[in-house]
């Protein structure tokens, strides 16, 4: 087996790792608060809370399989673009409130976890 040119890497990675699945309730707090701003707003939820639920699963989407969480990283990027098309005009905001709630339960159970139940 070859040597590392960065023997510290995998401790490196793993130190990211942690800090993320530190982040993971914080983020869950942050897309349950811009649900709950959306479904305040009744059949139509304002747009800067659907952007800000938007954004904030854009971001979980993005990085979590990075950082060991690859259900997690899919689920949110499959809610994602559910969001995505119903900012434009070509989705149902109804469907989306379940999918964000069931994200929000299984996370809170183990956002590691490898499969999405």
């Amino acid at each position: 087996m070859a040597t590392p040119v960065d023997p510290d890497f995998r401790a490196r990675l793993a130190a990211l790792n942690d800090k993320f699945a530190a982040t993971v309730p914080v983020t869950m707090a942050k897309i349950r608060a811009a649900l709950d701003a959306c479904v305040a707003g009744g059949a139509q939820p304002p747009q800067d809370a659907v952007h800000q639920l938007h954004e904030l699963l854009h971001g979980v989407a993005g990085s979590a399989a990075t950082f060991g969480f690859p259900v997690l990283g899919q689920e949110s990027r499959r809610i994602e673009q559910m969001v995505r098309a119903t900012m434009a005009g070509h989705g149902e905001w109804p469907a989306i409130v379940p999918e964000v709630e069931k994200l929000l339960a299984w996370a809170a159970r183990d956002a590691k976890a490898g499969a999405f139940e």
